[in-house]
């Protein structure tokens, strides 16, 4: 009967979910023109080999990092058609569902919020949001025509006021110990909905 080698020691590895953890993390303290991928190795406590093991770059850690952000947003627009009701529902299921994702993407919207089109990935994810503005500047649009949300406030203006508040939270919302997403998107769509509604008096 022979006897099992002994398992080798090592330092822990690293699957790609932890890789962009800190990373994000990383690009959100040091900028990610001020993160090399040498501080990310030290962070990490691995080689720049052992990195390049799961991203070919440091781009692409971005192009990864922005685009959990970014996706999550889409997600949301993908299930607007499935919202019944009129435009300002559809709006404000659209914002909802854009503070969870800022809840559970913190890191992630962070960095995205961040961006200002210095390389390829960052235009790139600009572009991306500004589609997502379009989406939202049409509902807007159609909720003034639809007699649901008044009528003397520009709706491209409204629309860039509307979610900046709901990005403001990155500079202030902290998981632990604060709201829960529920009723972080209760506090900030009273705060919006009740301001831009059209009043029945």
């Amino acid at each position: 009967m022979t006897t099992a080698p002994p398992a080798k020691r090592g330092r822990p590895g690293y699957d790609l979910e932890s890789l962009l953890a800190v990373a994000v993390k990383l690009f959100n303290e040091r900028g990610y023109d001020g993160t090399s991928m040498e501080d990310l190795s030290r962070k990490l406590g691995i080689t720049k080999s052992a990195i390049y093991h799961h991203v070919p770059s440091k781009q692409d850690l971005l192009r990864l990092s922005v685009d959990r952000a970014l996706d999550g947003l889409f997600a949301l627009v993908e299930e607007l058609d499935a919202v019944e009701g009129r435009a300002v529902e559809r709006l404000e299921f659209l914002v909802r569902g854009s503070v969870a994702v800022l809840v559970e993407r913190l890191p992630f919207v962070t960095l995205l919020l961040r961006v200002r089109g210095n390389t390829k990935v960052e235009r790139d994810a600009l572009a991306r949001r500004r589609e997502f503005d379009r989406i939202v500047s049409e509902l807007v649009t159609q909720a003034v025509e639809e007699g649901d949300l008044r009528s003397d406030i520009d709706p491209a203006t409204a629309a860039r006021l509307l979610f900046g508040m709901v990005n403001s939270l990155i500079e202030w919302y902290r998981p632990r110990g604060g709201l829960g997403a529920d009723r972080l998107a209760d506090a900030v769509a009273t705060m919006a909905f009740d301001g831009l509604r059209v009043r029945d008096d």
